[in-house]
């Protein structure tokens, strides 16, 4: 019996990864609701805000309070553990498929050439300078100015994109900014929202005075949470579509689709409240075209004799992917099913069938999905590409 470990503990961490992530965001989206919800209370009443709702046939009666109630309940839910998971698991996905596949997934020589401990170097650091320059920016004045701070905050992020780009991989740029996003909104909850809600609870518990400084700077956090939110979520899925991470200055595409989801979520924080809402939808329907005509605007087309000569592929490996593959594959596919590559995965030069190695295995060797249509191919021809991608796998540098 054969079982292939590595895909199943992959599918299993990212089964949890969304899992865990889901809790989260769902906690995130509902107390930002629950929020601008609040309405105000009589006269007398110590509470800042109350709601009444219903759901699953019974009734509820929230009540906030912003510094703290005059009685504490002795059974108080954190929520915290959701957020803890879904970085960890997060993280080890990462590991799994980018750190342990740096040759493959990470690394894009025809960019920058990179031994994996440099890439893995490049990428950890990343992860930690930007939560170390975000966390000093929350805490400066620039706090007290929420526009010029999403701004100053947008511009920074776009700029590590654009840093992502030149050192690792088209899909792996974005896969790391995603990365670096949930590690500030994990590090939000880790150092500052519980460690706030701690002191809070503590003082209560103390008898003393508590500093409603505490609890503002946790909501300040959870905000900036609640806006990543979306982005965040389009980079998990993003390696289901090259279409966004394969065009010509990517960095601009994924730009644009965060500031239509970052739109997004202010509409829906703003929908049941008095404020003007509507616009933020079809600015973010405006991002959405940014994000598809600018890229494109700027395309150019390939120059196919162009190809890195230190990647080579194997003669036989060359000869079936041009046989079987490049029809529709390819840059100008000669296939009558398709006008451009599906999914954008083009082999036109070995430096792309080298990086999109495990899954041309996946698809023709593990699922026998490909080649379609009446396209035949072999048992042989497939063990051909099983045994080169093998080999790949213990040789990544060949």
């Amino acid at each position: 019996m054969s079982i292939d470990w590595y895909n199943w503990i992959s599918l299993i961490v990212r089964w949890f990864h969304i899992i865990v992530g889901i809790a989260w965001i769902g906690a995130s989206f509902y107390f930002v609701w629950l929020d601008n919800n609040l309405e105000s209370t009589e006269e007398g009443d110590d509470a800042d805000g109350h709601l009444w709702s219903i759901h699953g046939g019974g009734f509820y009666h929230n009540r906030k309070y912003m510094v703290a109630p005059e009685h504490l309940s002795p059974n108080l839910h954190w929520f915290k553990w959701e957020a803890y998971f879904t970085w960890i698991s997060g993280f080890i996905l990462f590991f799994i498929l980018y750190y342990f596949g740096a040759q493959i997934y990470l690394i894009d020589s025809q960019k920058y050439d990179l031994s994996s401990m440099q890439a893995i170097g490049i990428s950890l650091s990343m992860l930690l300078l930007s939560w170390v320059c975000y966390d000093l920016m929350c805490k400066s004045a620039l706090r007290k100015k929420p526009l010029i701070f999403a701004v100053i905050l947008f511009i920074y992020l776009t700029g590590i994109a654009y840093l992502a780009d030149k050192f690792f991989s088209d899909r792996a740029a974005y896969i790391q900014v995603g990365a670096i996003i949930g590690t500030l909104m994990a590090g939000n909850v880790f150092w500052v929202i519980i460690p706030n809600q701690k002191k809070v609870v503590s003082s209560m518990i103390a008898g003393k005075p508590v500093d409603p400084s505490l609890g503002a700077a946790a909501k300040l956090r959870s905000l900036h949470n609640n806006y990543l939110t979306l982005p965040v979520l389009f980079m998990m899925i993003s390696t289901h579509y090259p279409i966004t991470y394969s065009q010509p200055a990517n960095w601009i595409t994924l730009a644009a689709i965060s500031l239509a989801g970052v739109s997004v979520r202010h509409y829906f924080n703003l929908r049941h409240t008095k404020r003007t809402k509507d616009p933020f939808i079809f600015l973010a329907m405006f991002f959405m075209l940014v994000a598809i005509l600018v890229p494109a605007s700027l395309s150019v087309s390939p120059d196919l004799e162009k190809v890195d000569p230190q990647v080579t592929i194997e003669p036989k490996v060359m000869s079936l992917i041009k046989k079987h593959c490049v029809s529709c594959h390819s840059a100008n596919p000669t296939s009558d099913l398709f006008k451009t590559a599906p999914k954008a995965l083009e082999f036109d030069s070995a430096a792309s069938i080298k990086q999109n190695a495990m899954t041309i295995h996946q698809q023709v060797v593990e699922y026998e999905s490909m080649p379609m249509g009446e396209i035949e191919m072999s048992d042989e021809e497939r063990r051909v590409i099983d045994n080169w991608y093998k080999s790949l796998s213990k040789n990544p540098d060949d």
